[in-house]
């Protein structure tokens, strides 16, 4: 069973996404991080953002891998630093690129190929596996979403302000809907939930109960 779970920036997909699998004893595939990977060799590569074809070689060498709680790149654990807000800046490069997305997509099918899978992105239910059995459109409000992504940046020892996070999140969600390539939007069928007000238990709770009833559902047809 494949389960999607796609939405804006600062929705909690990630932690949410990898809890849910957990709860059901599904695989996590994070692929934001696999974008983050990307962008992460690019900086140490100092690849130009302005070089498409850069991009596109560079992923096609690399070797990335999301497994549970870990990102690895080229054997490398790069968990915290593909959370950098340098990284995040550059993931652009990454993710508006067709033969990066591509490759990072074939990667996605290829890992959940006969699996059960809970997984998140911006384009997964869209793009990636329009065919998942059950997809989820996970949102909150943009102070609610900046508020957490506040917080996550703090945890890594960054300092900005709100305003500025909340300002940039704004940009980012203009951009993700402009995208040429997957680009953000609610899947056909996508069931929405706003997490606005609701304790973390409370929305993994929630998709579980989406999921089994999901379940029952289908062993009546």
């Amino acid at each position: 069973m494949i389960i999607t779970i796609d939405g804006p920036a600062g929705a909690g997909k990630s932690s949410v996404a990898r809890a849910l699998a957990r709860r059901l004893g599904f695989r996590f595939l994070d692929t934001g991080a696999m974008y983050r990977a990307v962008a992460l060799a690019g900086l140490r590569a100092g690849v130009d953002g302005s070089r498409p074809d850069a991009w596109a070689r560079l992923a096609e060498k690399l070797h990335i891998e999301v497994d549970g709680n870990r990102t690895l790149l080229d054997g490398e654990d790069v968990t915290a630093a593909v959370r950098r807000s340098d990284v995040t800046a550059a993931t652009r490069y990454a993710a508006d690129n067709t033969r990066v997305r591509d490759r990072l997509i074939e990667l996605q099918r290829r890992l959940a190929a006969g699996e059960d899978v809970v997984t998140e992105g911006r384009d997964q239910g869209t793009v990636a596996f329009p065919d998942a059995q059950l997809k989820i459109f996970l949102t909150a409000s943009p102070e609610e979403r900046a508020r957490r992504r506040l917080r996550d940046l703090q945890r890594q020892g960054e300092r900005p302000s709100f305003e500025a996070v909340l300002a940039d999140q704004a940009r980012r969600d203009r951009e993700d809907a402009a995208r040429r390539v997957g680009a953000l939007r609610r899947a056909p069928g996508a069931v929405e939930v706003c997490t606005d007000g609701m304790p973390f238990d409370a929305v993994v709770d929630c998709l579980v109960e989406l999921i089994n009833a999901h379940r029952r559902a289908t062993h009546d047809e």
